[in-house]
């Protein structure tokens, strides 16, 4: 399940969802739920508006829960990320990862987080309290991390038999 929405979310009523859809094949779920930190060093954050390019979003999300599939044993997973303005503390996304163990959902979860950051068109425009606005940057170090997946070989168990 891939969402995109303004509206808030239910972290435990998503993740009983997943056990849910797994019909008890799932040995683990790991879920990861990030927030509107204070991005500012010289001033107080004050909100933070997402934007996103509709449709291509969710395919790219999509496209990268697909990843994590083909190098993880994941039975099932659900992204939610929400646009619009959002405020210190608020809720921003959503991943929960389904497996038979717990190796692979953790991996899975990372993932698709990291490349969540750098692969799905998002953008970020930061108010701060004294009503400065600006764009949020990429940040290197997340396009490092996000490199690095590349750079993972695929467990034994997943790699396709001759």
């Amino acid at each position: 399940m891939i969402v995109v929405q303004q509206a808030d979310f239910d972290a435990a009523a998503l993740t009983a969802h997943l056990r849910s859809s797994t019909e008890g094949r799932a040995g683990s779920i790991v879920t990861f739920t990030g927030y509107v930190r204070d991005y500012a060093q010289d001033a107080s954050t004050k909100a933070l508006f997402l934007e996103h390019y509709p449709g291509m979003c969710e395919r790219e999300i999509e496209s990268l829960c697909t990843e994590a599939r083909s190098r993880w044993n994941v039975l099932d997973s659900i992204v939610v990320h929400r646009v619009g303005e959002l405020h210190l503390k608020d809720q921003i996304v959503f991943i929960a990862i389904a497996s038979a163990h717990r190796g692979d959902a953790f991996s899975a979860c990372e993932y698709i987080i990291d490349a969540l950051k750098t692969r799905a068109p998002f953008w970020k425009r930061e108010t701060l309290t004294s009503g400065e606005q600006f764009w949020v940057q990429r940040r290197d170090s997340d396009t490092r991390k996000t490199a690095l997946w590349n750079e993972v070989p695929l467990p034994e168990e997943n790699k396709e038999k001759p």
